[in-house]
């Protein structure tokens, strides 16, 4: 029996742990990896990105999407730095991801030789588990150690191969301490539950409020039905951090949306008014958004290190979040008070009506939130949303609505543009033949506008909504209404996206009057293949937070006095939209 090289033993045990998708770009760093791959083609699928970064964000993504391991390989030197943002990405949100990159040769390591880049010191930050294989009989060692690490720490790992290292066979030679076949390629997942005296004293503090907001986040995403339990059991608002938005549908009665800038008023409303908080799988970071600190607080989460980072908390319940509610709901009393809820109720109402009045307008030029509000009843209800960073974000978490059974997602905590397209590239290899919505910005589109060659090459149904501006807008917004500065640097040169993806092989669709928002949407959807719709929209329309502050409009004015170009335009649209909030 031929001896296995180190390459082969590499992707033996990465099939062995059920890996079957691959986000990667070739280079010599890594030929010998590759070399098997394509030997084993049919138990590995080896998705070809158009840059590094696409790779880790799509990892990032199949992760996210498939509640699995997201796995992307780059060469050594340039093709490992180009990882680094997807990868943070994951970090960030969460997300168990295994980066394998290639180095130059063993023995010249150090030399300063061609692409002698340490990236094993370069990840350190990056990754939690991050190691060198170093001859055959460590490969298993590694790789087990680096995937459950990775599944258990919900996080990134990294392993590097130098390049001559790849090609080494196993010779049967074990250290004396390290017993051969002895690390096995099994992961079993924690579950705690807290102790019954924590949950009782959970169950006190809640069974002691009167108005309950419930703050769901990422961590509660499979436990939709134990928070719409949890919220009838105690009359409470459910308020939704981005990353929680699909936990449960938009239409529920208990929900009033997000929270934050790209929330709602409703929420925002309840917050400031609530005396009991529940904080499910969450630790949305923007602190000024939390009710005040001596509202009393109940965190359930499963990493215990996120127990009061962002509110003072009165009893914090370490474990999954699921588990910990189905067991906490048997503590709790039924309330039979619904003035909180119902006032909310009614405001959600209200905000609602303003959303469909924003959604339907016929002005031109064309409003954002025109173009997202009429997706919601043209796509599918399994479809998957991924959302890239910028103005474009809070048109996705205001004004998509999520069905029971829909899936979102956007880069949260680190808040990259370009994720969109990556993310969509993941999700349809994650979840074939399922429905794939992406709504990028113009600015994060064509940071990775590459990335629909990869679209193409391998035909995944995603429906690309570009929301094009010709500019940053968000950057611009945030030089107008935080700094009080008038806009600048964020213009972007016009590209016409339509004609772009028909150079790639992909359909493309211009929009440009509200009247055939419907029509054109629905035509793109239904069109087979990948899609891309070019959707040109009002520059000048602002992401208005849900409550202004009188420091944001200090800075308006003060950009508008200090010579914004635009003024005349942006005060114009500004007037209207609040003319038509009033009425």
């Amino acid at each position: 029996m031929p001896k296995k090289k180190v390459a082969e033993l590499l992707i033996e045990r990465l099939v062995q742990w059920g890996v079957d998708t691959i986000f990667s770009l070739p280079g010599d760093g890594i030929n010998g990896i590759y070399e098997v791959l394509r030997v084993n083609e049919k138990k590995i699928k080896l998705v070809q990105v158009r840059h590094e970064e696409a790779a880790a964000f799509a990892a990032c993504a199949y992760a996210k999407y498939s509640g699995r391991l997201g796995v992307c390989l780059s060469t050594s030197g340039p093709g490992g730095v180009h990882l680094l943002n997807g990868l943070y990405d994951a970090k960030f949100d969460g997300q168990p991801v295994l980066a394998i990159t290639g180095h130059t040769f063993h023995d010249l390591i150090g030399t300063h030789y061609q692409q002698d880049l340490d990236l094993d010191k370069l990840f350190m930050d990056v990754a939690a588990y991050n190691e060198r294989i170093m001859g055959p009989s460590h490969v298993h060692n590694v790789v087990d150690e680096a995937i459950k690490t990775a599944l258990s720490q919900r996080t990134v790992v990294h392993i590097n191969i130098p390049k001559d290292i790849q090609e080494w066979k196993m010779n049967g030679h074990y250290s004396v301490a390290n017993v051969p076949a002895h690390s096995a390629n099994i992961y079993k997942l924690s579950r705690p539950i807290p102790s019954q005296a924590e949950l009782q004293d959970a169950a006190a503090v809640i069974n002691g409020g009167e108005k309950i907001v419930i703050l769901v986040g990422r961590g509660a995403l499979d436990a939709g039905e134990e928070i719409l339990k949890l919220a009838a059991m105690t009359q409470g608002v459910v308020i939704k951090a981005l990353l929680g938005k699909a936990v449960i549908p938009d239409d529920s009665p208990y929900t009033t949306g997000g929270i934050g800038l790209l929330g709602t008023a409703p929420s925002q409303d309840a917050m400031q008014e609530c005396d009991t908080l529940i904080m499910v799988g969450t630790s949305f970071p923007y602190m000024e958004f939390y009710p005040k600190q001596s509202v009393r607080t109940v965190q359930v989460d499963i990493d215990p290190t996120r127990i009061g980072l962002r509110h003072t908390v009165e009893v914090g319940l370490t474990g999954d979040c699921r588990e910990v509610l189905r067991t906490l709901i048997n503590f709790l009393e039924q309330k039979q008070d619904k003035s909180f809820l119902e006032k909310s109720q009614e405001r959600m109402k209200r905000w609602n009506g303003l959303l469909h009045a924003q959604g339907t307008r016929m002005d031109k030029p064309l409003k954002p939130q025109v173009v997202a509000f009429q997706l919601n009843g043209l796509v599918d209800n399994n479809c998957i949303i991924c959302s890239d960073t910028g103005t474009v974000t809070t048109w996705a978490a205001r004004h998509i609505f999520i069905r029971d059974g829909m899936q979102f997602s956007a880069s949260g905590t680190l808040a990259s543009m370009a994720n969109g397209l990556p993310y969509a590239v993941g999700a349809s290899m994650a979840n074939p033949g399922r429905q794939v919505i992406c709504l990028c910005g113009d600015g994060g589109f064509s940071m990775l506008m590459c990335e629909m060659a990869t679209i193409a090459k391998y035909k995944l149904p995603v429906k690309v909504i570009v929301f094009k501006n010709n500019a940053l807008g968000m950057i611009k917004w945030e030089q107008i209404t935080l700094e009080g500065n008038p806009e600048y640097g964020a213009e972007l040169h016009p590209i016409d996206f339509a004609m772009f993806a028909k150079s790639c092989g992909v359909a493309g669709f211009t929009l440009d009057d509200p009247a055939q928002a419907e029509s054109i949407l629905r035509e793109a959807l239904n069109t087979p293949g990948p899609v891309v719709v070019d959707a040109l929209i009002d520059p000048h329309e602002p992401p208005m937070p849900p409550h202004v502050s009188s420091e944001q409009i200090w800075h308006f004015a003060e950009s508008m006095m200090r010579g914004e170009k635009n003024r005349w335009d942006i005060l114009k649209t500004v007037i209207e939209d609040k003319i038509r909030h009033m009425f």
